[in-house]
């Protein structure tokens, strides 16, 4: 039961109680409240012989503007608009997150973690300007979901790397043949659709699955890399879900190593996470993919494949994939 504050009033009726001396204990059986309740307000008040109704109340309503955060949209306005120019252009918080605190490496107030962009879009009350802003969201929810379970698809893998023993030259892209993976789920979990992600490039593959248990997503994923060179096979990194159970019998068939992230750490595989939101546009919530052919799945494949990215100076994915590919066989 959410918890009721005391009212100029009922402080008058204490006062009253107090002059009566009576205690605590008394005074909350008369005003229907906890003894706790009245003996805290006393106490905030300097004791008995120092309680004074109209000064309590003050006290209480500065307690009230003091306590909590200040909301964003109130105390960083400037900010707000820097994350709603952003969001019209189809930014996401992520990618927004990030565009601040490179554009304003000094200035904290205008820096804002994705969570904090997520909390105050959904903090607005419910009407026009609530619906305008969460329609610029790639999943476009009208709440926002509870992160704690986001990640939560975990399984036991056997004697998995972790993402800590990755060369560290892999971080910043510049090395070749390094992938991300992840499962995207279909209706009520029973279907799903792999998605493996170059970090160089940002090649993205999808793949059609039978099924989503750990042999069948092994199978699918050694096929898709089996024409590749092994200079483009250097090692995947993955979240903990079941369904790379195999990854020892994965590495022997591709010769990667694969790389376990940390639990509950998206941001770890960032690039896969931000292209797991572009492919549910195509393939929202819901998607039955058993119902998906291969053709439709692949046409997908090259629509992201073959967009722009400023990331990449405005080339695509695919050309420069296949430029690498072309390098190693020269």
């Amino acid at each position: 039961m959410k918890h009721k504050p005391l009212v100029i009033e009922e402080r008058e009726q204490i006062f009253g109680y107090l002059q009566q001396n009576k205690g605590t204990r008394e005074i909350g059986r008369l005003l229907k409240r906890p003894h706790s309740t009245i003996s805290r307000e006393i106490t905030r008040a300097g004791g008995k012989s120092s309680y004074i109704p109209s000064r309590a109340d003050l006290a209480a309503k500065h307690r009230k503007m003091r306590c909590g955060r200040k909301k964003i949209v109130d105390s960083r306005p400037e900010a707000l608009q820097e994350v709603f120019a952003k969001l019209v252009k189809s930014w996401s918080p992520e990618q927004i997150a990030v565009h601040l605190k490179n554009k304003f490496p000094k200035a904290k107030k205008m820096q804002l973690s994705h969570e904090t962009i997520y909390r105050t879009i959904y903090a607005f009350p419910r009407g026009e300007l609530r619906k305008n802003m969460t329609q610029f969201l790639r999943q476009k929810r009208k709440l926002r979901g509870s992160r704690k379970n986001a990640h939560a698809r975990r399984g036991l893998i056997t004697d998995p790397i972790s993402i800590s023993e990755r060369p560290k030259e892999v971080d910043d892209r510049k090395m070749p043949g390094h992938w991300e993976g992840d499962l995207i789920m279909g209706k009520g979990h029973k279907t799903a659709l792999g998605v493996l992600l170059e970090r160089t490039t940002r090649m993205v593959f999808l793949v059609p699955l039978k099924a989503k248990d750990s042999a069948s997503v092994r199978e699918a994923f050694v096929d898709q890399f089996k024409d590749l060179p092994q200079e483009l096979k250097q090692s995947l990194t993955y979240d903990r879900g079941s369904e790379m159970a195999q990854h020892k019998e994965f590495s022997k068939d591709t010769g990667m190593t694969v790389y376990f992230a940390d639990p509950h750490s998206p941001w770890q595989r960032g690039s896969c996470e931000n292209t797991n939101g572009l492919i549910r546009q195509y393939f929202p919530k819901g998607t039955d993919f058993s119902k998906i052919t291969i053709d439709e799945i692949k046409y997908r494949q090259d629509e992201l494949n073959e967009r722009p990215r400023i990331g990449l100076g405005f080339k695509t994915p695919k050309e420069l994939f296949y430029k690498l590919i072309g390098a190693t066989k020269s």
